[in-house]
């Protein structure tokens, strides 16, 4: 009895450890391309500047359109602002709408950035 058991017991952890060691990592829901990085640069005001950190992010933009992956919430939203410090204000107004259709949830706050752009006569 022991030994029927003790077989039992070790067939039912060699299948679970092969079944376990099967399983592969869920794939991401965003594509992050160094986007924490970037932003963390931005706040500090010590990172690299305002141009290099632009093409940083539309590097990213262009590695995640290059595969099936998604830019992360605020993405678009913070190139648009770093566009619009640089004076590329068509660009950041781009952007912008980019963050609106793939976040319609960020559009009350994106919408509020265009009034004031507009309102101070941008």
């Amino acid at each position: 009895m022991k030994i029927s058991s003790a077989i039992r017991t070790g067939s039912a952890l060699t299948l679970t450890a092969l079944l376990v060691g099967c399983v592969s990592a869920p794939k991401p829901l965003y594509s992050w391309n160094g986007y924490q990085t970037q932003v963390y640069s931005y706040l500090k005001s010590d990172g690299p500047a305002q141009e290099e950190q632009i093409l940083e992010l539309e590097k990213g933009v262009q590695q995640t359109a290059g595969k099936d992956a998604h830019l992360p919430p605020g993405y678009q939203a913070h190139l648009g602002l770093l566009y619009l410090n640089t004076g590329r204000t068509d660009q950041a107004l781009a952007a912008w709408e980019q963050e609106k259709q793939q976040f319609p949830e960020s559009a009350p706050y994106i919408n509020y950035l265009v009034s004031n752009l507009k309102k101070n006569g941008n």
